[in-house]
Formats: C-alpha cells, structure tokens, sequence
C-alpha cells in the first residue's frame, strides 16, 4: 500500500524517472518529460495559489481530454483541492447541479467542444452560482492569467501546502450517474485512487518502459485513475490519441507512439477492430491494456489477442465508488477466465457475496450481491450522509448493488 499522497507520489516518480516521457497529447502536439510535466503542474499550481484557492476548496473540470486536465488533476491534488469532474455531455441543467451541489468556487473548461458552446452555458449560468469566483477557459487569456497569478508565488509555497495534507484528505468528486433521482457526488481520497491505480497499474506489469493509450475520458476514473495515475506511480507514459474517443486516432496513436496498453470499454475496441484501415496500422508493440464497463463478448477479446497483440489483455470490474477497481483478471489467465469472469479480488481490497435480504455471505458458487471492503472505498457521497449510509454498511462494506458468483478459483 502506499501511504503517501498523489503529490509526493509523483515527486518521488520524477526523481526517478525525469527524462522519461511522462505524457503525449496528440492532438496538440504535446510531448512532456517527467522533468516537464512536473514544471507544467508547479506554474499551474502556484496559479491556482495566487487566485487564492485554498485546501478544501473544489474546483470543477469540464473538458474533453487534454494535457491541461491532467494538469489540473495533479496541481490540485498537491494543493488539496478537491477536483470536482464534471462529464462533458453535460447539459445545463445538470452543470448547475454539480457546480451547486459541490460548492466549486472555480472551473476550468474548454469553451466549445463538439456541439456545445461552454462559454455560453457558463455565462448563462453563473448568476444562479454566488460560489462560482473564478472560470477558466482553456486555450484562452484565462488560462494565460491563471499562470500570470502564480508569478508572485514560489515553489516552496506549494510544497508548504503539500507538506500538510495527508493521504486520508479528500481529492475528488465524480457525479455518479444514478438511473434514479440526482446524480451523487463520490468522494474519493489521494489514498483511494493512488493506490488503485497502482495496484491496477501492477495488474498490467507496468514498469516505466510501458507507454498507455487512453482514448476512454478522462472525468471518469477509467481515464484519471487507470490511466493517468497508473502510469505516474510506474514511471509510465501516459497518451492521449484525441480529444474525445475516434477508433482511428486511436490506432494511430498506438502505431505511431508504440504504445504497449490499450484501454477501452468493448464498443470502443469493436469499433478499431471494424476499421477499414486497419491492416495498415502497427500495433506489434501492443502486450496489454483493459477491457472494462460492460461485459466482454470472447470474440472480441479472440481478436484483440490476435489481431492486436494484447496478448495479456485484462478485465477490471468496479465502480466510482471504489476508486474503480475491486477485481481484475491476471494478464495469463486462460481465455475463458478472462471472458467468462470480471477476476480475482484486487490487492488489499476484501469481496463477499451476500444473501441481498439477510446479508448473510452465500456459498461459492451461488448469486447473492457483491459487496467490498477495503482502501479503495469511497469517504462518502459528498453532503450526503443519508445516501452515504444507504451504500455503505456500518461494518464498511459498500454494497454494489450487482449480482455477481464467485467460483472455487476465488
């Protein structure tokens, strides 16, 4: 387990590994070193100190991937300011409400992206939103200004903040969707989600030479967790093919950067498979990557192995609440297994199949619900200690709310 936060995590990732590729936006042509990322984040934190946030404070992000999400992501997290993720699907009324209910006092966005025009949408907005001091738009003078703020700002006035927070300190909010009634605000800490995406990160065999492609978003834990924290507490790179998921950037950027993980949830893989181009993409350097979000039909899992060199392709199941990930397939578990399974239990996490009317644990091989306990349980749904308490049982076991079996294998 690592008992430290994201900040001193990475501090310690860029002693080691400072001249290594840390992350690849493609489509903005950025290319960063471990030395120059960790640059990047330090001008966008003391900016972020010089605007006047505070430990505590939330600070929304609503945005396509990226490199400044990333940014924004670490800047915050050395600060102690709680990262609230907004889905860039969003529409008004739904941003009123996490922006609301999460009290940000700042948001960083993009101002357009696909067919929707941010700007406006803020605009229209913030009358309604007293909190909401500052918004930031990426690729604007408000970004510009935010680095300007930070001028008067040294280094050692970050790593002063940085050197009060501890592990067990909220980090982020992430608005589950919830099929019913609003969406509720997982609060996840740095010791939540850094050790998630280590152990998932260990799950894979990452080592600083494994170069991660992520097209899944990154305002969701797949994209922030899985991806970007997996391959900062690895020494990894980290690469984003596009703003948003296009099955051919994808096999691009896997070809062109030599990618060695690929993430996707299977629509997204069926959708690369189906290319017409396929063929002429190289993905030898492909050897693993995550197939999660929904079950995964054996044929295309068959043709990730075959025809894109995953040979040690994983499953993850889990959900916003657990960081994500509670179990996770072994990179040479048999096919079958890693089709017919979501895996075995994650590191330092605990799992029960429970009877859902007694609560008692069921045999092996019997339905009952999946429950789980450990480190990667969520602080709590932010506000909401009714809600809170109806997930989560006085003896710590979040309670999923799926159905799942558990074979004599585990």
């Amino acid at each position: 387990m690592l008992r430290e936060t994201i900040g001193a995590n990475l501090a310690r990732t860029v002693a080691r590994f400072g001249d290594r590729e840390a992350l690849v936006s493609v489509q903005q042509d950025i290319r960063w070193t471990y030395d120059e990322y960790a640059h990047e984040i330090d001008q966008v934190a003391r900016g972020l100190l010089g605007l006047g946030f505070a430990k505590g404070d939330r600070v929304g992000i609503w945005s396509p991937n990226n490199a400044e999400w990333a940014l924004l992501q670490y800047a915050t997290s050395r600060l102690g300011i709680i990262m609230v993720n907004i889905n860039p699907a969003y529409r008004t009324h739904e941003l009123a409400y996490a922006l609301e209910q999460s009290g940000c006092r700042g948001l960083v966005a993009v101002p357009t992206f696909k067919t929707s025009d941010y700007g406006a949408m803020v605009t229209e907005l913030r009358p309604t939103l007293p909190d909401l001091e500052h918004v930031i738009f990426i690729g604007t003078n408000d970004w510009t200004e935010l680095l300007a703020a930070g001028e008067g700002i040294s280094s050692d006035d970050v790593a002063a903040v940085e050197a009060s927070l501890h592990p067990d300190d909220p980090i982020s909010i992430q608005y589950t969707s919830g099929t019913t009634g609003r969406p509720k605000g997982a609060t996840l800490t740095h010791a939540n989600i850094l050790n998630n995406g280590f152990f998932v990160g260990e799950g894979c065999k990452y080592t600083e030479h494994d170069r991660i492609a992520v097209p899944v978003p990154l305002y969701h834990c797949f994209g922030m967790v899985m991806g970007n924290l997996a391959a900062t507490t690895h020494g990894a790179c980290v690469v984003y093919p596009a703003d948003a998921f296009d099955p051919e950037a994808t096999l691009k950027a896997v070809a062109d950067e030599r990618c060695t993980s690929l993430y996707g949830v299977p629509t997204m893989f069926i959708a690369e498979l189906a290319s017409p181009d396929f063929d002429a993409y190289d993905l030898s350097s492909l050897r693993t990557g995550i197939m999660a979000g929904s079950p995964c039909p054996i044929e295309v899992m068959k043709q990730a192995i075959d025809r894109m060199n995953m040979d040690e392709v994983t499953i993850a199941y889990g959900m916003t609440e657990t960081s994500p990930v509670s179990t996770q397939t072994a990179t040479d578990d048999p096919i079958e297994k890693r089709v017919g399974t979501v895996g075995r239990v994650a590191p330092h996490v605990q799992v029960k199949i429970v009877d859902p009317e007694t609560g008692a644990t069921v045999e092996r091989g019997v339905t009952g619900e999946f429950t789980t306990r450990g480190y990667s349980v969520m602080d709590g749904y932010w506000n909401d200690p009714e809600k809170t308490a109806g997930a989560i049982d006085a003896e710590g076991w979040m309670h999923t709310g799926d159905l799942a079996t558990m074979d004599a294998d585990g």
